[in-house]
């Protein structure tokens, strides 16, 4: 480990000439750890597509319902460059997502590189992500987050509703873990300099760094109606019961402890604030952003 470590970084030195440089029109290749997202993978591949991404790299961790015939149908589109088969049980989300960065540096010659999870939608006001990326000579873009508020039986493109973060939790008897806790940014970032993703894709080593604020806004869809709660909770669970790491995951580890005590049902009101859902608005934790809902609209007229 800590020879791949020195030749990372003997790589990040050999690069210091372009590592700020900007590029006038860079090459950006996406990332995805999928399992079972066959209800927003479509999707996201093709919001993703029309804000500029120029190819794909998946792994799929064992996935048991449609997402692979949703895979095979977009690489041969030629929009997914490469599919990695992972059937490993653990979850060593940051060692695949680093494999991946690394195929699309050196495999693809990608600029730059974004890590996305099936239920995000990483969207652009100027209506293309590469509008950011070749105008900046900073090497990592922090964009902010914004968790989307769940409607049942609707899709979630027509889902039209963000919130906002609660410090006080214990008034509106919300999870420790709700929809309403604080969002971390997200960061996409160049090839050049690159050492090594965090956990969750929330930050990234470069060498050297020079990071900055992004007008990027992740949409974050992390609750999809209750059934996808449980099973989502109950799978990352497992999974991350065999980590070897004890680090990140806090939100599974403690929802699966939940459902081994047969309580996991009854938190899930909790985690979508519904039994204080009208206070919630009222307060201003709960607001209307039509953003992706319009965004879908004019995509379907293409």
């Amino acid at each position: 480990m800590k020879i791949f470590l020195l030749k990372k970084i003997a790589v990040a030195l050999s690069e210091i000439g372009k590592t700020f440089k900007p590029v006038s029109s860079p090459k950006l290749i996406m990332t995805l750890l999928v399992k079972n997202e066959e209800g927003m993978l479509e999707e996201n591949l093709l919001f993703h597509k029309s804000m500029g991404v120029d190819g794909f790299i998946v792994t799929d961790n064992n996935s048991t319902d449609g997402t692979m015939d949703i895979i095979r149908r977009y690489q041969q589109k030629g929009w997914i460059k490469e599919v990695i088969m992972e059937t490993a049980t653990n979850y060593e989300q940051k060692d695949w997502v680093d494999r991946m960065i690394w195929k699309a540096k050196n495999d693809y010659q990608a600029d730059w590189v974004m890590n996305v999870d099936a239920d995000e939608l990483w969207y652009s006001p100027s209506g293309n992500l590469k509008n950011e990326l070749s105008n900046t000579t900073a090497n990592v873009l922090n964009c902010r987050m914004y968790s989307v508020y769940p409607e049942e039986e609707t899709p979630f493109w027509e889902w039209n509703r963000t919130v906002g973060y609660v410090s006080e939790p214990e008034k509106y008897d919300l999870s420790i873990y709700s929809i309403f806790e604080r969002q971390n940014k997200k960061v996409i970032h160049r090839t050049a300099g690159y050492l090594q993703i965090s956990m969750g894709n929330h930050k990234v080593k470069m060498l050297p760094m020079r990071s900055k604020d992004s007008d990027i806004r992740v949409y974050h869809y992390n609750i999809r109606g209750k059934r996808q709660f449980m099973e989502k909770m109950i799978n990352g669970g497992k999974q991350l019961e065999s980590h070897k790491g004890k680090h990140g995951g806090r939100h599974w580890r403690y929802f699966y402890a939940l459902y081994k005590e047969g309580k996991l049902d009854q938190e899930y009101a909790r985690v979508i604030g519904a039994n204080s859902y009208q206070q919630l608005l009222q307060d201003g934790y709960i607001q209307v952003d039509n953003t992706i809902v319009d965004y879908f609209k004019i995509m379907k007229k293409w």
